[in-house]
């Protein structure tokens, strides 16, 4: 029985990887964890491998667990989306007080978290849906982390969430209250849709390096290495150079015998639908989503093989170009196509913001993904500064460092995108990313041909550049407009 000058700080329910790295993340800032797992014989594992690196106490049963937690309790849930997660919250929630904590730190749909918080207020408990962005290492060496629910839950976890998160190189933690209910749990779906997008842009810069430079996966390494010292420096762009030196048996490629079908849990899919619901063009973050679909329709890409016609195609030697300065025209392709990823991003998490009265603050999001997530990135600073300056920034590529940024990149943007296309090689995130931009910045749109189209079939009316009120054209009729108020 645990005495009460000996009760745990925090509390974490699920110890496969994520959880038991957290767990142990906590243990090492010198705080006294709490652990339990549905199955006891994964907590007397965990005990029996980790016991001795730091402060921890097992319950067998949740109520032991519960027992074991000092008020106001705070328990961690890192379990399977969905109804495991309900059921553990249930079992927690029965069995803690008024005032605890129950924190769910899995990647949730948001709509899953404000169901959940205003089911565990009723009660006069909280509920915190928390973002966790690292992976594996970063859960044990210091996450980012994305907490919503009520700032009275804040002031009793921000402690703890401060000593274990990373810290960006100027000290500051990778962690803030995002917003209430939904909130934590929102940003960090988008996080993941921009993820997807920024994955999706590096793999479609191998694709042309690879497949149309006709170089190999050691020296495109060698290339990723030094794009990772300049503009492009990220985690991503790190790890990936890790991939393409990677050999297997035979002094293989592990690139080449890799299936080409890309894996998803669904968060990037969340993003999308969200994206449509708030009507909020994430065009990257789409494209990036249907690549993942496309590669792993795997019978309908082999009956595709050889079987297409393809036009005229055109070698890498008749583009008339060294591989020196395609490399740098890749490169700054990948750049642009980066930023609007997180251009849309951003404008998703202001745009879900508004939508749920969550009061998010762009920039402080950038400063908490500066360290320990997955997208962090150099130029997040930069992103920071351009919301600080401007909070009704309408386009993180209108804040003058990007447009400055993207004035350098577009020439070869463009060329890089015509050369997809002449190659034969598909590079969807740098096509549409383009597509949109070119769009943005248009000074007319073909939507009146839209706007035309819809009120001739459907009467769905238009309004005009010219003078106010709602039109309609009489098509089978005499062609006379009508104003209708």
């Amino acid at each position: 029985m645990t005495t009460e000058q000996n009760l745990a700080q925090i509390g974490v329910v699920g110890l496969a990887v994520m959880g038991s790295n957290l767990a142990r993340n906590f243990a090492s800032r010198g705080h006294k964890v709490a652990v339990y797992n549905r199955s006891f014989g994964k907590t007397e594992k965990f005990m029996e491998d980790f016991g001795e690196t730091g402060d921890f106490v097992s319950g067998e049963t949740i109520e032991e667990f519960v027992a074991s937690l000092e008020k106001p309790r705070r328990a961690i849930i890192m379990v399977q989306a969905g109804k495991a997660t309900d059921a553990v919250i249930e079992q927690l929630s029965e069995a803690m007080d008024e005032g605890d904590i129950i924190i769910d730190g899995g990647n949730a749909l948001f709509t899953d978290t404000i169901r959940r918080e205003k089911e565990i207020a009723s009660r006069n408990q909280h509920f915190v849906g928390a973002g966790i962005s690292g992976g594996e290492e970063g859960a044990l060496n210091g996450p980012s982390i994305m907490p919503g629910g009520p700032k009275e839950s804040w002031e009793a976890l921000g402690p703890l969430f401060e000593s274990i998160a990373a810290r960006a190189e100027d000290g500051t933690p990778c962690v803030t209250h995002v917003g209430p209910d939904g909130a934590g749990h929102f940003v960090k779906m988008v996080h993941n849709g921009i993820e997807y997008a920024d994955m999706q842009v590096i793999g479609e810069a191998y694709q042309l390096l690879r497949y149309g430079a006709g170089l190999t996966p050691v020296e495109i390494a060698e290339i990723f290495e030094e794009w990772n010292k300049g503009d492009l420096n990220s985690f991503l762009i790190e790890i990936t150079a890790e991939v393409l030196r990677q050999t297997v048996e035979d002094d293989k490629p592990l690139v080449d015998v890799i299936l080409d079908a890309a894996g998803q849990k669904g968060t990037g899919r969340w993003t999308v639908k969200e994206a449509l619901d708030l009507g909020v063009p994430t065009t990257g973050i789409g494209e990036a989503v249907f690549a993942r679909a496309l590669s792993s329709s795997l019978s309908q890409r082999t009956a595709a093989q050889g079987n297409l016609p393809t036009g005229s195609l055109k070698s890498f030697e008749d583009l008339g170009i060294s591989q020196e300065e395609f490399i740098d025209q890749v490169r700054k392709a990948l750049y642009a196509s980066k930023l609007v990823a997180y251009a849309q991003g951003f404008d998703e998490i202001k745009a879900g913001s508004l939508e749920n009265n969550w009061d998010i603050n762009p920039g402080d999001m950038a400063m908490i993904w500066r360290a320990g997530c997955i997208i962090r990135a150099v130029f997040l600073e930069k992103v920071k500064d351009a919301y600080d300056t401007n909070p009704e920034l309408e386009s993180l590529l209108l804040d003058p460092y990007f447009n400055g940024e993207l004035a350098g990149l577009m020439d070869s943007w463009r060329n890089v995108v015509i050369y997809s296309t002449q190659l034969g090689l598909g590079a969807p995130v740098f096509t549409s990313s383009l597509a949109y931009y070119d769009s943005l910045r248009a000074e007319r749109l073909p939507a009146a041909i839209i706007q035309g189209q819809r009120d001739y079939f459907g009467a769905h009316t238009y309004q005009r550049v010219d003078k106010d009120g709602t039109f309609h054209i009489e098509w089978t009729g005499d062609r006379s407009e009508t104003a209708l108020d």
